[in-house]
């Protein structure tokens, strides 16, 4: 799985630019006291300056170290002979003396308390992001590499800064009846929609395993986002005012072990489907195979629900599924994100690796909005690799597998 958030893209590179630039800058203040000391007629006190030192060291990196080490410079400075400084001065009066180094002293010390609470503060706030990150990949957890001959990878953008989750979500489950996946946005995005996305996955974690049938499935996450729906408006766990508007889009996909994909599709937006081309880039074309439900939470469920089939993925096929963010997405100027260039351009050629396309598109997206994202993005690609097995191939391997000691096997 290739986690990522908008913070993790652009800003953070721009801020290691930016404290490697600010740590020279204490340096640059004595230097250039230094300077106007020796280059001054004797009556400019410049030297009273270096108390800023340890403050600008305190602000810029935050270091102890740096703020005594400057402070102490700065005293030994203040202390020196006139002749050392001020080449032409006739010296110094003490009691000017004496309070510039009074003021050095004071700063420094100012500045190595609250370093020291930062430092403080920096420990507790790296606990707090440990925490969070334990708790964001419990509720949109890892992928695994490879899944009953089916090879993923998962990716998503969140608009809250230093986030990790917002309001996409996507699962993939290892099922006696085949591969199950979903993908589905809430209403909303980043933080406040967090609370359905739980809840909508906690139901697909259980219902997938339980229902031999996807509509099964679907009905189960219907009634639990129902339940959500109820507690939150009952105050049990208010996260809005907006209640009666939630609704959550859906994509329900089945993947046989002979490459069947059955699905069905409550208001999202169909995956692309991925070509392999002899010579140049892959080509991605957008699938609609069936009838689109309106999104969970709008209305209820049809008794008939309208299964969507299409041709069975053969070695190397990839879906790529997506939400409405990467498609919806502009830039300064108001362009739409070119997804399916995007996903062409990511694929390149030869053999199709699901985690460079989701990486690609990554770095398209942020390329695209500069970082500055509005609503979530999420993306899961999928590549088809199990090769058929023969008759007598798929009765020894369970015993085979039996005398190894290993379960369900991950590998094709």
């Amino acid at each position: 799985m290739i986690g990522t958030s908008a913070v993790g893209g652009v800003f953070v590179r721009k801020a290691r630019s930016l404290r490697e630039v600010t740590r020279v800058i204490p340096c640059l203040w004595v230097l250039g006291a230094l300077c106007w000391a020796l280059l001054t007629p004797h009556h400019a006190e410049v030297v009273t300056l270096l108390a800023a030192a340890p403050a600008i060291a305190c602000a810029s990196s935050g270091r102890r170290r740096c703020s005594v080490l400057l402070g102490g410079a700065g005293l030994l400075l203040a202390l020196a002979p006139p002749a050392a400084l001020e080449p032409d001065g006739d010296g110094k009066e003490p009691h000017a003396t004496l309070v510039t180094c009074c003021a050095i002293l004071g700063v420094a010390v100012a500045c190595y308390l609250t370093a020291g609470r930062k430092l403080r503060l920096v420990r507790e706030l790296e606990q707090l992001r440990a925490v969070a990150t334990a708790a964001q990949d419990v509720v949109l957890r890892p992928l695994p590499a490879r899944l009953e001959g089916i090879e993923l990878a998962g990716g998503h953008l969140s608009a809250s800064r230093g986030a990790a989750v917002g309001g996409d979500l996507y699962e993939a489950l290892a099922t006696p009846y085949g591969v199950r996946v979903i993908i589905g946005d809430v209403r909303g995005h980043g933080l406040a929609a967090i609370g359905t996305v739980a809840a909508v996955l906690g139901s697909f974690r259980e219902a997938a395993h339980e229902e031999s049938r996807l509509g099964g499935v679907l009905g189960r996450l219907d009634r639990a986002l129902e339940r959500h729906l109820r507690a939150r408006a009952s105050g049990e766990c208010p996260l809005d005012s907006h209640v009666d508007e939630e609704f959550v889009t859906v994509l329900l996909l089945e993947v046989g072990a002979d490459g069947e994909v059955t699905a069905l599709n409550c208001g999202h937006p169909w995956p692309y489907r991925l070509y392999e081309q002899p010579v140049g880039p892959a080509m991605a074309r957008q699938t609609a195979p069936g009838e689109v439900l309106p999104p969970l939470g709008l209305f209820p469920l049809p008794a008939e629900l309208p299964t969507a089939r299409w041709s069975t993925l053969g070695v190397g096929d990839t879906l790529v599924l997506h939400t409405d963010g990467a498609e919806d997405v502009r830039d300064a100027h108001g362009t739409f994100f070119p997804l399916r260039r995007a996903l062409s351009e990511a694929a390149g050629s030869g053999p199709l690796v699901p985690a460079a396309v989701v990486a690609g598109v990554r770095s398209a997206l942020l390329r695209h909005t500069g970082g500055r994202l509005a609503d979530d993005v999420a993306l899961l690609a999928l590549r088809f690799d199990r090769c058929p097995l023969s008759a007598t191939t798929a009765l020894t391997r369970p015993v085979a597998d039996a005398h190894r000691g290993w379960g369900l096997s991950a590998g094709p």
